[in-house]
């Protein structure tokens, strides 16, 4: 604790000492007023260019074409027209200081200060990805303050030297912040890539299961090229790596043996193409619902009411499914309904099979409704009648409802009674006397 603060008080001096430099020595004086100068002027240009770039760059509203989507990426850097100009100018008078002088620590000083003035607008006004804005805010703006303050070369120097020991693996600290930027920007760049590849994917003309998986494959391609990238770039050996690959070998043996497996089946299924996305499935364990995502892990169901149920990709391998969907293709249901004894029932045919089919939602292809006895009931003569429609008959679809509705008033038409239960009691011997 006494050395570091020998040490800054060490750095307080020198500064104390090269500030009292600066202000005796009369050559300083003509690089504060080039550096004051320069930053005049840029304020001039900037608010005369400011407002015509605004312009010449905004393009018409609605308008997405690639000249359109680089004028409006153009027009974000904007807000570092100012301290980048000053940088500029300060930087041409810093040479003029020199050749003339031999000096411009004054005025390399202020370009320093300008260039962070720029790093800082960057991170501030330009950076919307929030994990980006939070590693500009704790990296890049005090490195460029480091910068300014002429600290960053001892600071790399340290950093540099300070090792870092993990397992049979050893870094410097500079090497760790640099795999943490470099492996934040990868990432970063690796979900973009992934977000403007599943968009590209999305518009292709192909299977729903097709697309799913090529967005996957691209997913772990991009991710993992990521990642190499990352450990090439941070000077991190993939040797070393040997005994980490290792561990998780074993822990998928054993403990991660289920994730692999739904893993697996995930991409069986998207190869198959047996359920995808808006598929009505049904599995064994009596989960039902329209499948709304298919993930790396599981299929999500959502069912009538609205609920998610999340279902693993092995049980659509190992059980039994039933897929009312397939896609978008028909399906056929029934409607019980029953008339009473005294009805001519060879007119049931046809006065309920035309009634059927004449509802905007009923098929007549594969078959048109078909109505057919079923039975001889206790209190009438039981029919059904079957019927094609493209969906699922659910909770937004109440087909078999609707048929219902149809059925009685074709019936109530016709005057054909839909029959009640009725029980006849007969009595053995004397009938009970009423009670007075």
């Amino acid at each position: 604790m006494e050395n570091m603060l020998n040490t800054v008080m060490g750095y307080g001096t020198t500064a104390f000492d090269v500030a009292l430099a600066w202000i005796i020595d009369p050559a300083n004086w003509v690089q504060f007023a080039l550096l004051v100068g320069s930053y005049l002027a840029a304020v001039v240009i900037t608010r005369k260019l400011n407002p015509k770039l605004t312009q010449l760059l905004t393009p018409a509203e609605g308008t997405e074409t690639i000249l359109a989507k680089v004028r409006r990426f153009v027009l974000l850097f904007l807000p570092l027209l100012l301290p980048l100009l000053a940088f500029g100018l300060t930087a041409i008078g810093e040479q003029v200081t020199r050749s003339i002088f031999g000096s411009g620590e004054v005025i390399a000083f202020g370009k320093r200060v300008f260039l962070f003035l720029a790093v800082r607008a960057f991170v501030r006004d330009m950076l919307t990805d929030p994990m980006l804005k939070a590693l500009g805010k704790m990296v890049l703006v005090p490195l460029a303050a480091i910068y300014a303050l002429g600290f960053l070369d001892p600071l790399m120097v340290w950093m540099e030297t300070t090792i870092i020991p993990l397992g049979n693996m050893s870094f410097s600290l500079l090497g760790l912040l640099r795999f943490l930027v470099v492996a934040s920007v990868m990432f970063w760049l690796g979900r973009w890539s992934n977000d403007q590849s599943s968009a590209i994917i999305e518009k292709q003309e192909m299977r729903p299961a097709t697309r799913q998986l090529a967005a996957k494959a691209a997913e772990i391609a991009i991710f993992g090229v990521a990642f190499l990238v990352a450990m090439n770039i941070a000077g991190i050996p993939l040797t070393s790596l040997a005994v980490l690959t290792g561990a998780l070998g074993v822990g998928i043996g054993f403990g991660l043996q289920k994730i692999a497996s739904n893993f697996l089946s995930g991409v069986i299924l998207l190869l198959e193409g047996q359920a995808t996305v808006g598929d009505y499935v049904e599995l064994d364990g009596g989960e039902a619902g329209t499948i709304v995502r298919m993930t790396a892990r599981a299929a999500i169901l959502e069912t009538y009411d609205g609920k998610w149920i999340v279902v693993p990709n092995e049980d659509f391998i190992v059980t039994r499914v039933v897929n009312y969907s397939d896609s978008g293709s028909a399906n056929r249901y029934d409607v019980s309904f029953s008339v009473s004894y005294d009805t001519d029932i060879n007119r049931i045919p046809d006065i309920v099979g035309p009634a059927v089919a004449a509802l905007d939602f009923v098929l007549d292809q594969p078959e048109e409704p078909d109505v057919e006895l079923d039975g001889f009931g206790d209190s009438g003569i039981d029919f059904v009648v079957e019927f094609w429609v493209n969906g699922i008959d659910d909770g937004k679809n109440k087909y078999r409802s609707h048929v219902r509705f149809a059925i009685w008033n074709a019936l109530k038409d016709a005057g054909i009674e839909i029959p009640f239960p009725q029980r006849v009691v007969h009595f053995k011997g004397a009938a009970p006397a009423l009670p007075e």
